[in-house]
């Protein structure tokens, strides 16, 4: 462990890194290497590399015991996934969404010629906020899209005695919550339909994947038949579809991972106890908790960074992070809105989403996963403490540094 007794022993000052190799945000968690490599064997021998093989049946079978849920579609990706719940849906003209959220969940509106509005998030959660929900329905409104950020659900029941009230399709972006529960009750289970992210970043992962689970008969229906180009028999189509299936390699994963599930949640939950215990006293840095009456995978370790007292940028804290390998990340910056092409097009809609530009200024999010441990949890701590505890000097540093490399870049 290397510990810093002085500002000039920061990384970014010209002291020696904390860790000679990067610690990174989502570094995929991978299951029994040698049950997966089976499992892959067995799928060549098959040759039967996809179109509904028997490790994309056994998966969505395991998922649908887990979730609960009636059905449940197993996918390519979370937006193929999120657009293909739309269509289905039928969705159309105007689908409210958070403006603090991955891009992908905006864009997957919008690919499909319709209008994400963007809605502000609740400052507590930085979910969806319902009270300005209402506000933004119009006559072309025909769905809402939630995103149960960071795991944590929405205001499930705000939101669909709204949808009810104004007969809109309800719709959820699940890709933080797998695994996660309200009120003792899966999340996969409410709305019309909700999307899973089984991307290499999350902390369950298929290499690459999703899953779209819902209780309708009818909507599961049309879901099959849509992401395999709309097929109803061997050569005959009913509707417009797509190639949105999941491959039997990322099955075959997804299965393998499953059963080392409680390995990769009892890792996030004791790096998210030792972050807690860690960053406990630190002055302006406010780390997100969770409902441990819940099930939850806490999957992310966020931070919310007060520049009044810290004296430190979030991005500057970013810096210095990144200067001694830990590489944490700024989600959702800079906004959903502040992107093209919804930059744009929606130049001045900053202003009705105050929650979501002072998020986008101060979230930081930090290392966690299977690759990550205690001891190195100890260390990002101590960092921050000892940075922020030298807030003053270390801003003095850091504009000095800033000012020679100007000077430098001018001559």
């Amino acid at each position: 462990m290397i510990i810093k007794k002085a500002i000039q022993d920061l990384a970014i000052l010209g002291g020696r890194p904390s860790f000679s190799q990067p610690l990174h945000v989502g570094r995929p968690n991978i299951g029994d290497k040698e049950r997966l490599l089976q499992r892959i064997g067995e799928v060549l021998d098959r040759r039967w590399l996809t179109n509904a093989g028997p490790c994309v049946e056994e998966f969505e079978q395991r998922l649908r015991q887990l979730l609960g849920v009636r059905h449940c579609n197993a996918i390519c990706n979370a937006t193929d996934g999120l657009q293909l719940a739309m269509r289905a849906m039928e969705m159309s003209g105007e689908v409210i969404v958070p403006a603090f959220t991955f891009i992908a969940t905006a864009h997957a509106v919008q690919w499909l010629g319709f209008t994400p509005v963007f809605c502000d998030v609740a400052p507590e959660t930085h979910t969806i906020n319902p009270a300005r929900v209402e506000e933004l329905i119009t006559s072309r409104t025909t769905g809402i899209i939630g995103v149960h950020l960071w795991g944590q659900p929405c205001d499930v029941k705000a939101l669909d005695v709204i949808a009810r009230r104004h007969g809109l399709k309800l719709l959820f972006d699940a890709a933080h919550a797998f695994n996660c529960s309200l009120e003792g009750r899966m999340i996969g289970n409410f709305g019309d339909a909700e999307v899973f992210s089984f991307h290499a970043t999350k902390f369950f992962n298929t290499f690459e994947g999703g899953a779209l689970a819902t209780n309708s008969v009818e909507l599961a229906r049309r879901v099959q038949r849509m992401r395999n180009f709309g097929f109803v028999g061997l050569d005959q189509t009913d509707a417009l579809g797509t190639n949105a299936k999941m491959s039997e390699a990322s099955a075959a994963m997804g299965l393998t991972n499953l059963e080392s599930l409680p390995d990769f949640l009892a890792a996030n939950y004791r790096n998210y106890e030792a972050y807690r215990r860690g960053l406990e006293g630190i002055s302006g840095v406010q780390m997100l908790q969770y409902d441990t009456s819940e099930k939850c995978n806490y999957q992310y370790i966020v931070l919310e960074v007060n520049e009044s007292r810290t004296l430190l940028t979030r991005d500057q804290l970013q810096d210095i992070l990144w200067a001694e390998n830990v590489l944490a990340r700024r989600y959702f910056y800079p906004g959903c809105h502040r992107m093209e092409p919804y930059a744009s097009t929606m130049p001045n809609i900053g202003s009705r989403l105050s929650v979501t530009e002072r998020l986008a200024q101060s979230v930081l999010i930090l290392p966690t996963g299977t690759a990550v441990n205690t001891e190195q949890i100890e260390i990002i701590c101590e960092i921050l403490r000892f940075t922020i505890s030298h807030g003053g000097d270390t801003v003095e540093r850091l504009h000095g540094l800033r000012a020679v490399a100007q000077q430098a870049s001018r001559m």
